[in-house]
């Protein structure tokens, strides 16, 4: 049976753009009452505004400070039904050259975050054996690249931790999806060619897969679909011909290519400055 979206409380963070802009534009179109957490307060109230949603300032890098975010949503509506783990940073570099900061900002952002909300999610949601937890993580957390190691580190992370989690919330009456998409055209993706075998999805594509998700709960989801597909028949691969399928397709390149390009380069200024709490520490 479909899950009714209208009326529900939903909590996206790193809301204020891309994916997690898409997503809740989706869901208030739906009914569903969206409040959006980003550290960008100024794009955020802009979103917001455009939506007919509520934004509230969020650094989720600041534990303490990402707890009071939750606790101010639940003041005003009384609960929240679905909490959406958006947020991210995808700095490009070969390991080498990745400065510590950089590594510790991913994190902080990439997976603290998306532990902490996960834990505060399932303490305010398992009482009431309702609620739905969406950790929106990446094909990255599948397969490596080279260019993005810590960043594949990261969302390995968060594909395991939804894993374990799911399952320790079984029976439970709380749902817990892992999204992972290719490659998305947003500012993260800046200066990244396309890639071969699958098109790059807009955020759009993803907005809609965590709609379908939090109508009809499952646990995996990529986007676009294909990729699942293709990780899978890889897997069965052994090591050597599934590496040079990766050669011959380039995927090998596709982040490294684009570390030092131009088009990442205001993009990669402002994840510089992405972990405030963390950087206080």
């Amino acid at each position: 049976m479909a899950e009714e979206l209208a009326g529900k409380v939903v909590v996206i963070t790193g809301g204020g753009q891309g994916i997690g802009a898409a997503t809740a534009s989706a869901l208030s179109r739906l009914g569903a009452k969206v409040v959006i957490g980003d550290l960008d307060q100024v794009r955020a109230e802009k979103t917001a505004v455009e939506l007919d949603a509520e934004a509230l300032p969020l650094d989720v890098t600041d534990i303490a400070g990402f707890t009071e975010f939750l606790d101010e949503v639940e003041r005003r509506h009384g609960r929240i039904d679905v909490l959406i783990n958006n947020a991210g940073i995808m700095p490009l570099a070969l390991l080498e050259e990745e400065s510590d900061a950089t590594t510790r900002r991913q994190l902080e952002i990439n997976l603290h975050a998306v532990i902490h909300g996960t834990r505060e999610a399932m303490k305010r949601m398992r009482p009431r054996r309702s609620g739905h937890i969406v950790n929106v993580a990446s094909f990255a957390g599948k397969a490596g690249f080279p260019g993005a190691a810590t960043y594949c580190a990261t969302k390995h992370a968060v594909v395991g931790l939804s894993e374990a989690v799911h399952l320790e919330l079984h029976g439970s009456g709380v749902h817990v999806s892992c999204v992972m998409p290719a490659i998305v055209r947003t500012e993260l993706a800046s200066g990244l060619g396309e890639a071969k075998l699958f098109k790059s999805s807009r955020p759009e594509d993803v907005a809609d897969a965590i709609v379908s998700t939090l109508r009809k709960p499952r646990f995996e989801v990529f986007v676009p679909r294909s990729v699942g597909t293709m990780g899978k028949l890889t897997r069965l691969l052994p090591r050597r011909a599934g590496e040079a399928l990766a050669r011959a397709l380039k995927a090998d390149q596709l982040l490294a290519s684009a570390a030092h390009s131009p088009a990442r380069a205001e993009y990669e200024a402002r994840a510089a400055e992405s972990a405030p709490g963390a950087s206080q520490e």
